[in-house]
């Protein structure tokens, strides 16, 4: 039976209405424990196209890094962190090619970003029982910030419909084979 305690993260206490919302999970025989370690261990050379969008909208990225490092540190900020789960942000021109994403010291710093003419952006996975097994979720919000920003995330929208699937097929999907050890 799965156990009421275990919740999704409150995300629309960091972006109540955003204007893209994507949400993924995928079901699993493998413990909530046992996916969340597989999640916090996907590197991102093991999503294959996934792993080579994040490199080109996030320059820099290394190919071995997991994806767990890469939601701690700039240019993103852990937002809340649980047992089983985790929700991180990042502010700035998403929608560039340049790395246009303003350091955040701290939660609140993301809360209150008010930059026109930008977007913030919240990145959540987490793990809960269901049935025998688990699930393990994903979701995306992104919000802008003013006229300008609502028509850079206007330019990102199709990107985003495109290959919002690559975030379960490459990422979930990892960690779900991972946990149930295929």
């Amino acid at each position: 039976m799965a156990d009421a305690s275990v919740r999704a993260p409150d995300l629309d206490g960091w972006l109540p209405k955003p204007t893209i919302q994507v949400r993924h999970s995928r079901r699993s025989s493998a413990d909530p424990e046992a996916l969340w370690q597989a999640a916090r261990s996907v590197r991102v050379r093991e999503t294959a196209l996934l792993g080579r969008l994040v490199q080109w909208r996030i320059p820099g990225t290394a190919a071995e890094v997991s994806f767990d490092e890469l939601f701690r540190k700039p240019p993103f900020c852990v937002l809340e962190e649980g047992e089983h789960a985790l929700v991180s942000g990042i502010v700035g021109r998403i929608w560039t090619l340049r790395r246009d994403y303003p350091k955040l010291d701290d939660p609140e710093e993301f809360r209150s970003f008010d930059t026109p003419g930008t977007a913030r952006v919240i990145f959540a996975m987490w793990a809960a029982p269901e049935g025998p097994g688990g699930r393990l979720s994903a979701e995306v919000r992104v919000a802008p910030v003013g006229v300008q920003g609502r028509f850079g995330i206007g330019a990102i929208r199709p990107l985003v419909a495109g290959f919002n699937n690559l975030i379960a097929s490459d990422g979930l999907g990892a960690a779900v084979r991972r946990a149930e050890g295929r």
